[in-house]
């Protein structure tokens, strides 16, 4: 069964880090571009950044400076390095894999797999 797993959510106050983990299961991530989305309270989902097969990134500008994406092929993992933490981050996180690898861009409606999130919370 294919499937993606995000872990790393949680609380932190405002000015603090966190790292997400995206770990995929039942197939590799190596030839997948790899996109973070973010759903807060009362808003539709929007994407957060973008890793593809080359490693290129893309950032949503209300992140960027702060959040760094990464891929770990060997472990089979994305991350996404979360510092700087603003109360206005606070969503439920996801990760999603889209199998059109070489995406710059990581659009919503391409992603194939989508992990069930991880909520992270930023408040004092």
């Amino acid at each position: 069964q294919l499937q993606l797993e995000e872990s790393g959510g949680g609380l932190v106050q405002p000015g603090g880090s966190l790292r997400l983990s995206c770990a995929a299961s039942g197939f590799t991530l190596d030839s997948y571009a790899i996109g973070w989305f973010r759903q807060a309270p009362g808003k539709e989902r929007e994407g957060v950044s973008c890793i593809n097969v080359i490693g290129r990134t893309k950032y949503a500008d209300s992140v960027k400076g702060r959040f760094t994406i990464s891929r770990d092929n060997a472990k089979n993992t994305v991350y996404l390095q979360m510092n700087s933490l603003k109360p206005e981050d606070t969503a439920v996180y996801y990760c999603a894999a889209d199998s059109f690898g070489i995406t710059p861009t990581c659009p919503e409606r391409g992603m194939d797999y989508w992990g069930k999130g991880t909520l992270v919370t930023v408040s004092s």
